[in-house]
Parts: C-alpha cells; structure tokens; sequence
C-alpha cells in the first residue's frame, strides 16, 4: 500500500517558501518583492507534477475494482461538503498539510485574498491553465476517506485534510480500489507552515 499517488516533487516545496515569503514580504510592505515572489510560486515543474495526478489518463492513478462493500442505501447520509466549523475543527487536528501526500495547503478563502491584492500575478480563471500554479497545488480540499458511495458519513472521522491532486486523483474510489493506505493510521504533518492564513488578519 502507498501513501500517495505520487511523492512530492522538491519544485513543490521551492513553490511554497515562495508562497510564504511573498506572504510576508507583503506583511512587511515590500509589495515589488512580494509580487515578484508570487510571480516565481507560478512554476511549470509544480504543475506538470499537479496534472500528471488529477488528469483523466493519470498514470499514477491505477484502480483496481474490487467487490462492492454491502450497506443500506436507505441509511446513506446525504453527502456534503463540511461546514467552516467543521472546516476549522478539520484544520485544527491536521494542521495545514495534505494527510495524503503530506505537502502544504491553502484554503481558497486566503488564495482569494491574494488574488484581490496581486491580481497580475495571482490570477484565478475558468481553466485549469489560469489559475496560479502554487494556488492550484496548494489547494486545501476535504475528502471524505470511505467515500459517500459506500456509505462514508460527514462526520469528522471520516474527513481529512487533502490537496487538490489527491483529493481529485482520489474521487469516489475506495482506498482499496487505489492501493492507498488510510492516512488517519498516519499522525499529520506538522511544521511551521500557516498555510499563509496571516494574511486574512491583516
């Protein structure tokens, strides 16, 4: 069993000191370092690993089916996105690291918050190739472990921290159908990553 789909890239760990040392440039008022800092977060190494996972002919993302798992569709719950108390319980338990593969996150709320102040070099549009290259990796996701399919609730045990790859590679397939371990029988990662959320306090 893998842990991921793919290990992360070292580009991907350049893309988020870059990340946070725009962050704080920005804090500190050099907005001319902080734009050129987000400029250099934009990397095309970074998206080629992002795309070589979430892409429909994937070839990290090999299933296996196997057997569906009996459960009563009359007791599935209806499946949804957590709640932002859920949101903030999720963060506070595994930190702001993908409990998969481990690299950092950033919320979408502080990605539109750098988009509204560095809109020429932060950019988010309708495709996958507008969107900045460190906020679309970096994109904190919620997965839900045992999806809703086979009778995966909203509760937060079944709920983890993950990053847009992961998270999209993983879609409504079971652990088992990915050769994936289950990341919750991994303690998270932790670190001084803030997944840049000083940014929304200033």
């Amino acid at each position: 069993m893998r842990n991921c789909f793919r290990e992360p890239i070292p580009a991907i760990l350049d893309t988020a000191r870059y990340l946070d040392a725009g962050a704080s440039a920005h804090l500190s008022g050099h907005r001319k370092m902080a734009s050129a800092l987000f400029q250099l977060a934009n990397c095309d190494t970074t998206r080629a690993w992002l795309e070589s996972i979430w892409g429909g002919k994937s070839p990290y993302v090999q299933l296996t089916p196997l057997p569906d798992q009996p459960h009563d569709p009359a007791r599935r719950v209806q499946s949804r996105m957590p709640s932002k108390a859920q949101m903030a319980q999720l963060h506070a338990r595994d930190g702001y690291h993908c409990r998969y593969c481990g690299i950092p996150v950033i919320r979408p709320e502080v990605r539109k918050r750098v988009c509204q102040l560095y809109p020429e070099q932060v950019t988010w549009g309708s495709t996958n190739a507008s969107q900045h290259t460190g906020f679309q990796t970096l994109w904190a996701q919620y997965d839900h472990v045992l999806p809703h399919a086979y009778g995966g609730t909203n509760d937060l045990d079944n709920l983890v921290v993950s990053c847009a790859a992961c998270n999209f590679g993983k879609m409504s397939y079971r652990l088992e159908e990915l050769n994936l371990s289950d990341p919750r029988e991994r303690a998270p990662v932790r670190s001084q990553w803030d997944g840049l959320e000083r940014l929304l306090s200033r």
